[in-house]
């Protein structure tokens, strides 16, 4: 649960960085700076809570680059093609294979 938590923090100071690095405001850069301190706090968790650190940080870092490039895509007028989302199927049967072989 806390790697979820971990990652969905991530996500959302991630997504906040294209506006704060445009429109740098004390909201943006908060939401970014918190953002990313909880999902280092909610990683760490996850790890105290017994996960292995190779396996937590692939999820955490591949759930999060497909999800990124996904949101990139879909809410920040990046570019989208479809060998974009060939690869981000790859990292994702990659984290899914971790998780199948990593307990």
């Amino acid at each position: 649960m806390w790697l979820w938590v971990a990652i969905a923090c991530e996500l959302v100071g991630t997504s906040v960085l294209k506006a704060a690095s445009s429109h740098p405001n004390v909201l943006n850069v908060g939401i970014v700076a918190v953002g990313y301190i909880a999902s280092m706090v909610g990683l760490a968790l996850a790890l105290r809570a017994g996960m292995q650190v190779g396996i937590a940080y692939a999820v955490w870092s591949g759930v999060g680059t497909a999800a990124i490039a996904i949101i990139g895509a879909v809410f920040l007028g990046e570019s989208a093609n479809l060998w974009k989302f060939v690869f981000i199927g790859v990292i994702v049967i990659g984290v899914v294979g971790l998780n199948l072989v990593g307990e």
